[in-house]
Order: structure tokens, then C-alpha cells, then sequence
């Protein structure tokens, strides 16, 4: 990505000292970082950054790095160009990362402790353990708090909003109800106010597990489609009787060269209305911990929330961890999921088994996934390529939910033959309740910017069908131009990991100069609702660092308004190393693992030895 021109060095913000040209920032930004931290002093002085300096190649990103300086000689060479007349030269090609860290380090409990106390001991029934003296966890309490980790800090964020930590002597910030012989206190009066609530929804029961597991659920409904469609022997078309509107659900019946003893009558209900015209709609993440981001969301204004994309047979298997991806949060409204498959069997059968279990208000195919793992396997993409398989699951999945049915797809397959608009009726003549169209292919991945004007042409011909539009939304101004192209709504995702109060500054139409220390007050919100959702133990701590740094690794891209000479950001700019009013926002804008570690330990204490963190996607920025 180029720099953004709209960026102009600031001088003196936070204690910083007079910036030299943008370009030359690079030595002068780490050393006041480093110095800052080091010494805790609101200044550093010129020795400082001088003595700070000195090394610090070592730990800048190399492709940065790399950047910078290629940069500056390219500048140089300009310069003795026009001094001698002569042309501007072409900046060398580079080669840029892209894609996915497929090899990136994995920490594991293992990893971060050593030894750990036997569930069974936390929840009061150490007699029950069922490995009895095989069990590889300690079952002794004194010797467990003899090697546990240092406390983080003295205030427990789920004793204090639900009145007890179910982690006891396990949670890392255990002083805050631990009494006497390590005893487990309980705020009674606030525990009362949270009995037979329930926060999160959509949990795997242990008895459907085992049905799961033991192929014990019944797929009734899922079967006799399933029938049905195997007595056609692909020789007769399912369809529609009429396009009705989209919103409304219509009876699907059967027609072919097949006698009525064949022909199975598929399930008739009444559908729920999907009614989220001209709403904001936060896309199905993937990066930083889908449920207590969506938390953060919810709050700034998102209107419609999605979990983050579940395989449908390893929710067919029963897999604990794909099932944790469905779960829906009291406060969430409007709630779909969306299910990622290639075939029509598994995917009819996990629509009916959610239809069945869980509390959501639409379902949405995955049709836009890129990557190879899923593609491969003709899932994601490649199901706009098989377009028999595509119509029977979207007519499967639509005869057994009672629930609206949603389509998420993009532009094509390759960069530059857009298929989309060919599709669009078909989906809606499959009775699909709307379509969610990404403005770019899968080849083209994030390199190009999303296609508006193509997007606002699949709109038109998705009537009556509402079709929201994703792609490059970061401000208000982004949201204004994607409602004038004929969209029902916007989806937002990259906008929304680079600044979460992307939705409010939409429904309030302004640019919010937001200061370092709300950003902060938000990333120590996003800790606590990780907490809740992964626990307080050092495993739950870990995973909520984890998701806080993969955010990170987004969140340092954005550039205070306050910065920028010409509004608004574009999604795509990257900043070059630049100055903040204070300490934090010059933190906030480092690209260096490092420093977003820092950032992790101001929230979640010290990070385990020999821990190391690479982010799941790469970028330029960073690597």
C-alpha cells in the first residue's frame, strides 16, 4: 500500500521532540518509544533517542524497513533526476506478503504453565475425578498455589459483575475473592440478580453432543429432501412457483418427469420476515474473537451481528470448538450464522440441526470464502462454479429453516471475469432471502479496491431481493456513497477491526477525533468481555491476549483525524511512521509486534516466558 498523502508530521505532540520529514521518522519514533516505556518519563530527551537508536534496525520490521529506505534512495534519486533534468525513474517491483501465516507458532498451555490444578478440585468435587490416580493435574491446593503465577491484578472483572468467579483459586486475579484457606467467596446479594439468566445462548449440550456423536439425532426433514432429490437423478429442476419478495417465505413444490407416487411434498412453513433494510451489518470475523468484538460493535451501533463462519461437518460431529462459534450474546438482536460446506447432504442436515437448537434469526451460506483449504474442497468460492450443487443446497437449506436464508458471494472467481450479476436471480429464484455481494474476486483478495459500480448493478437485478453491499468502508462518507448505489445495506468488516466506532460516526455523520485514552478504554473493555467469554484462568487470559493481539495488528492502522490534513482515511492507505499527541497514540500507531505486546501487558500483565505472537494475516506493515 502507498502512503497517504493526507499525512502531515506533527511537532511536539505528548512530549515528543521536533519531527524530521516524514520518511526520516523511522529511527526517532522507536527510539521514543523506547525511551518513553524505559524511563516512564513524559519526555525523552535528544541523548536518549540518540543512545536508543543505535540497534534499533534489529527490531523494525524488515519489509518496513525495507520500504523506508527504498524510499528515501528513490527520493534521492528523484532529486539528482531533476537536478540534472532528467525524468522521474519507476519505483522497483517488490515482492509483497500476502495471504495467511500458515506456519506461525502456536502457544499451548502447556506452553505458558506448567502445572495446573484438576477441574474437578475447582468445582468442589475433587472425590468425583474421573481419571482418579491417573489424572495428570495437581488435586492438592497448597501445591498448586505454591508454583502459580503472580496475580495480574487485584480486581476481578467476573466477581464484580456477576458476584462469583467460577475459576476460584485458578483465576489470575483470585486475591479479589479468595478468603481464608483459599476459600472461594460469593457476593450473594449480586449473584441473586443473575440467577436463571442467561447471557449466552446457543451452547452444545452434553446429551445433544452424545446424539451427535452416537448419529443418534433425527434429520427427518433433511432426509426427505435428501430422498427426494436422489429419485430425480439430476433429470428434473426444483423451483420456485413465482419470484415473490425475497422477505416473505414461499412454498417450494416439485416439478419433472417424475409420477406423483414419486414425488415427495417438502416442508411448507411460514418464514420469519428478515427486516434489516438500510441497517449496519457487521461482518462474520474471523481474527480477533468474534463474540466479545461483536460486543464492542454492538455497543458503538451495529444493528446486525453474525458468528463467524462454522464448518457444517464438524457441527455435524459435535466438535465443542466449532459449536463455540454459534453462540449468541443477550444483547445481540438480530443474530444469524453462517455455515461454510460443499455438499447439499451435510448442509441441509446442519441447517436443520440449528434450526432445531439453536435461537438465531437468519442463516447465511458462505459462498465468498478465498482460501485454499476450503476452495480445494469446493466449499467458499468454488460453489459459484458448481452451480447444480450451489441450487441444491440453497433449496435444501431453505426447506427445513424456519428461518430466513442468506448468501454471502463475491464478484467471481478470477480477478477480471465478474460472474456475480449471472448468479443473483438464481439465488433469489432458490428462495434465498438476501444476498450479501463483496465487491472483489477471489483472486484479487484485498489488492484492489471493491467494485461499487458492479455492486450497484447486481442491485438492480437482485430486485426484488434486498442485496447489501462490503467493501472499503472505513467512514461515513464510504457508508453514504455504498446507500446511494442502490443497496438495501452496508456490511462492514476491515472498517470495523481498523476502528469499531466506525458505526456510530455512520449514524452520526461525523468524524470522531477519538483520543487515545477512549481507544484505550476500549481495548479494556474487549479484555473483559474476553474474560467472561474464555475465563479468568491463565488459559483464558492467554486466549483473550491472543485475539487482543491479532486485533491489533488491525487497529494500528488507523490515523487520528486529528492528524489528517484531508478527510476521511481510505481503507487501503498506510500510514508512515508518525508522531502521536501523546505517548499512547504514538504506541497505538506502531506496527511492531512488540509494541502491541506492550499494549497486552498494560491489560493482562506480563506476558509467559519465551512467548512469542505472529498474526494470522500478513501485511507490509509488519513483515
Amino acid at each position: 500500500a502507498t502512503f497517504p498523502s493526507s499525512i502531515t508530521p506533527q511537532r511536539g505532540g505528548g512530549g515528543c521532540p521536533e519531527l524530521s520529514p516524514v520518511l526520516a521518522l523511522t529511527d526517532r519514533f522507536h527510539a521514543y518509544l523506547k525511551a518513553r516505556g524505559a524511563s516512564g518519563n513524559e519526555e525523552a530527551g535528544p541523548e536518549d533517542e540518540e543512545e536508543e537508536s543505535v540497534g534499533n534496525d534489529q527490531t523494525e520490521p524488515p519489509a518496513k524497513r525495507a520500504r523506508l529506505d527504498e524510499s528515501v534512495k528513490e527520493g534521492e534519486s528523484q532529486e539528482d533526476a531533476e537536478e540534472a533534468g532528467g525524468e522521474e525513474k519507476e519505483p522497483a517491483e517488490r515482492k509483497r506478503a500476502r495471504g495467511q501465516n500458515k506456519s506461525r507458532p502456536c502457544m499451548k498451555p502447556n506452553h505458558y504453565e506448567k502445572s495446573r490444578l484438576c477441574p474437578s478440585v475447582t468445582q468442589g468435587c475433587a472425590e468425583k475425578c474421573y481419571f482418579g490416580s491417573r489424572c495428570r493435574f495437581l488435586h492438592d491446593i497448597d501445591e498448586y498455589m505454591a508454583v502459580k503465577p503472580a496475580d495480574l491484578g487485584q480486581n476481578c472483572v467476573l466477581f464484580e459483575t456477576f458476584g462469583k468467579c467460577i475459576y476460584g483459586v485458578t483465576c489470575r486475579f483470585a486475591q479479589a475473592h479468595l478468603g481464608d484457606g483459599y476459600q472461594n467467596l460469593i457476593n450473594t446479594d449480586l449473584a441473586k440478580q443473575w440467577e436463571g439468566k442467561s447471557l449466552v445462548r446457543n451452547n452444545l449440550s452434553k446429551d445433544l453432543q452424545h446424539q451427535l456423536r452416537k448419529k443418534k439425532f433425527s434429520f427427518e426433514k433433511a432426509d426427505e429432501y435428501l430422498r427426494h432429490l436422489a429419485k430425480l437423478h439430476g433429470n428434473a429442476v426444483l423451483e420456485t412457483p413465482c419470484p415473490v419478495d425475497a422477505l416473505e417465505r414461499s412454498p417450494i413444490k416439485t416439478t419433472g418427469p417424475v409420477t406423483d407416487e414419486d414425488t415427495v411434498k417438502l416442508r411448507l412453513c411460514e418464514k420469519k420476515k428478515l427486516e434489516i433494510q438500510g441497517k449496519l451489518y457487521l461482518a462474520p470475523l474471523t481474527t480477533c474473537g468474534n463474540l466479545p468484538f461483536r460486543r464492542i460493535c454492538k455497543r458503538f451501533g451495529a444493528d446486525v451481528t453474525c458468528g463467524e463462519m462454522a464448518v457444517c461437518t464438524n457441527l455435524l460431529q459435535g466438535q465443542s470448538s466449532e459449536w463455540a462459534l454459534l453462540k449468541r450474546h443477550h444483547t445481540e438482536d438480530v443474530f444469524g450464522v453462517q455455515l461454510e460446506g460443499a455438499f447439499p447432504d451435510t448442509m441441509t442436515k446442519c441447517a436443520e440441526l440449528l434450526n432445531q437448537t439453536i435461537e438465531v434469526d437468519f442463516v447465511d451460506i458462505n459462498v465468498g470464502c478465498p482460501i485454499d483449504l476450503v476452495y480445494k474442497k469446493g466449499g467458499g468460492c468454488a460453489l459459484m462454479t458448481r452451480s447444480n450443487k450451489f441450487e441444491q443446497i440453497v433449496r435444501g437449506m431453505n426447506s427445513v429453516l424456519d428461518v430466513p436464508l442468506t448468501v454471502k458471494i463475491r464478484t467471481g472467481v478470477q480477478e477480471k471475469i465478474n460472474v456475480a450479476h449471472k448468479i443473483i436471480p438464481k439465488i433469489r429464484e432458490w428462495g434465498a432471502s438476501m444476498v450479501t455481494l463483496h465487491g472483489r474476486s477471489r483472486e484479487q483478495r484485498y489488492t484492489k479496491v471493491a467494485d461499487w459500480d458492479y455492486i450497484a448493478e447486481c442491485a438492480k437485478i437482485a430486485c426484488p431481493m434486498p442485496l447489501f453491499g462490503n467493501g472499503d468502508i472505513l467512514s461515513y462518507e464510504d457508508a453514504n456513497r455504498a446507500m446511494q448505489m442502490g443497496v438495501s445495506g452496508v456490511m462492514i468488516a476491515r472498517g470495523a477491526l481498523i476502528k469499531p466506532w466506525i458505526f456510530t460516526e455512520i449514524k452520526e455523520q461525523r468524524h470522531w477525533d477519538i483520543s487515545s485514552s477512549e481507544r484505550f478504554d476500549i481495548l479494556k473493555d474487549f479484555t473483559n468481555y474476553g474474560l467472561e467469554h474464555w475465563g479468568s484462568d491463565t488459559q483464558g487470559v492467554e486466549k483473550t491476549r491472543k485475539f487482543l493481539l491479532e486485533w491489533l495488528s488491525f487497529l494500528c492502522r488507523y490515523i487520528p483525524v486529528g492528524l489528517l490534513e484531508h478527510l476521511p482515511q481510505k481503507i487501503n492507505e498506510r500510514p508512515p511512521y508518525y508522531m502521536g499527541r501523546d505517548y499512547l497514540e504514538t504506541l497505538m500507531a506502531s506496527q511492531n509486534v512488540d509494541d502491541w505486546i506492550k499494549i497486552s501487558e498494560l491489560l493482562l500483565g506480563p506476558v509467559p516466558a519465551n512467548f512469542t505472537f505472529l498474526p494470522k494475516h500478513k501485511a507490509n506493515s509488519y513483515r
